[in-house]
């Protein structure tokens, strides 16, 4: 059985935040998978997939979601602080507390005493805020610059304590801190030697340490005997491989070529569960979608947009690329949510769509874009689908802009494209939503602008209740169904599949695993 994980009880981590005073309801202790499976057992090498192989190892440029690098990330730097992804609390690790006392116009962070880098550099608030701040810097290419420039300013107050002062009022920011990079730390002084230094010798604070990186091929990790949170990590080494190839991936861990995957694919997801693998699944809402670019031609016509939208045929799509096995996006947030509405995000109608077609032809504007297409399978299928379906109608042309994955940083920071598939994956819907669709974040893709959209997103960034916040997100969904900044085709993901003999497979956040809590039982 997929083991799911699941927003039943996001109103308990929303409802936190009436008092004001903490965004983060702190645990005492981390709820771990393994809880049921016996006691963990020290030692062995385990072998794992990330779905894409990184630049570089500057965690500024490293992805902290299930199809990127995120376990990669962990081994190295470790975590901050995680979320429960059930009920959305937050709770600490390096981190001892990250709290707000004025409404989220700023934080407090709290570091755990005597934090060291293998370097023997202290992990300490200096080093957090240059970390903090560097990722703000939009030349890197970071993983973490959708939600860095949130922060207006760091102060460090002393040693182990961190003022962090907010652009504008947020009272929901540590659960971006746990979906990017900047729950990663690395050694300033090792980034100031440079990026070809550090790759060949990276510095964190995490459960492993590098010992040797063949491009193209793989990544070999060691215990780091100075981890913070002795007696983990149980493993004595990791070996990372990554794999783009959706049917790759679950051969490799069926085959036991390799002990665990992260997963971005839910037709595997099925089979992996009829095998009998072990599998954990984070549920959320949003998804992928098809973002399309309104800065220009076509798609700063909004007729455009809903073209394209009422032409597809959205569970068509998902018996081409996922053989049934995905879940197409009804509503913006599932039923378990506490901010579900039945509130309809796509409506399949072929006469409409060829009508709107063939007006924006009349006005000599037919609709002819470009569909960037990385290098995993499912993204390169869609764009194939999606040109399939259009084929069937006059006045619209798609072309596929095949790139190298290596190729997505510079497509997202330049904007370069006029379609191409993104996500919006929704736990609290803060962190994705606002990131997304807000007139004024460097992390809207698609450029999409609208008043009475913003002010809903501004909204539910500072309601203290469940109810304030669906108020305002019934109506950043009804925005959304109306202006078609991107088509939501399925729901994403964020998972991974194990062998039977991997124990103590742990997530946080978007699929990402936290790699000191497994261990192998032969």
């Amino acid at each position: 059985m997929i083991r799911q994980r699941r927003l039943i009880a996001a109103a308990i981590a929303a409802v936190c935040s009436v008092t004001l005073l903490m965004t983060a309801c702190s645990s005492p202790s981390t709820t771990s998978a393994s809880e049921d499976e016996g006691d963990p057992v020290s030692g062995g090498s385990a072998s794992i997939i990330q779905v894409s192989e990184p630049r570089t190892l500057d965690p500024a440029s490293l992805g902290n979601v299930w199809a990127t690098q995120p376990e990669l990330g962990n081994a190295l730097y470790g975590t901050l602080m995680i979320n429960n992804v059930e009920s959305l609390d937050i709770e600490y690790k390096m981190a001892e507390d990250f709290s707000t006392t004025d409404g989220g116009a700023s934080y407090t962070m709290k570091l755990r005493p005597g934090l060291m880098f293998t370097d023997g550099t202290p992990l300490d608030a200096a080093a957090v805020k240059y970390n903090w701040d560097r990722m703000k810097d939009p030349t890197l290419g970071s993983g973490a610059s959708k939600v860095s420039p949130q922060i207006a300013s760091t102060d460090v107050i002393d040693p182990a304590t961190l003022k962090v002062t907010m652009v504008a009022p947020n009272q929901h920011f540590a659960q971006a801190v746990v979906t990017s990079a900047l729950n990663w730390v690395a050694s300033p002084s090792a980034l100031e030697k440079g990026r070809a230094s550090f790759d060949a010798a990276p510095v964190g604070a995490g459960p492993f340490t590098l010992t040797s990186w063949t491009r193209q091929n793989k990544m070999e990790f060691a215990k780091n005997p100075g981890f913070w949170d002795a007696p983990k990590p149980y493993l004595d080494s990791l070996t990372f491989t990554f794999v783009a190839d959706a049917a790759q991936r679950y051969n490799a861990v069926i085959s036991g070529a390799v002990d665990s995957a992260s997963e971005s694919n839910a037709a595997n997801l099925q089979k992996a569960e009829g095998a009998g693998l072990k599998t954990d699944l984070v549920e959320t809402g949003g998804g992928y979608y098809m973002a399309m670019n309104t800065r220009g031609a076509p798609f700063d016509d909004p007729r455009a947009r809903k073209a394209v939208s009422l032409a597809l045929n959205l569970d068509t799509l998902n018996t081409v690329v996922y053989n049934d096995a995905g879940t197409v996006p009804k509503t913006l947030f599932p039923q378990v949510s506490p901010f579900y509405s039945d509130i309809a995000l796509h409506v399949n109608n072929k006469e409409e769509a060829q009508a709107l077609f063939d007006e924006l032809a009349a006005e000599g504007k037919p609709v002819n874009f470009a569909y960037t297409a990385f290098s995993t399978t499912e993204n390169k299928q869609t764009g194939e689908a999606l040109q399939a379906q259009l084929s069937a109608f006059d006045n619209v042309e798609v072309s596929i802009n095949a790139l190298d994955s290596s190729a997505i940083n510079s497509v997202v920071a330049n904007r370069d494209f006029q379609m191409v598939v993104t996500s919006a994956n929704v736990l609290d819907p803060d962190t994705e939503l606002w990131v997304s669709f807000h007139s004024k974040s460097q992390g809207n893709m698609t450029g999409i602008s609208d008043p009475e959209l913003d002010a809903a997103l501004d909204a539910g960034r500072v309601g203290t209740t469940v109810g304030e916040r669906k108020a305002a997100y019934d109506t950043v969904q009804e925005k959304i169904a109306e202006l078609v900044p991107g088509v939501f085709f399925v729901r994403s993901t964020p998972a991974v599949i194990a062998g039977t003999n991997v124990s103590g497979v742990d997530v946080y956040g978007l699929g990402s695993p936290l790699p000191e809590e497994m261990w192998l039982t032969n």
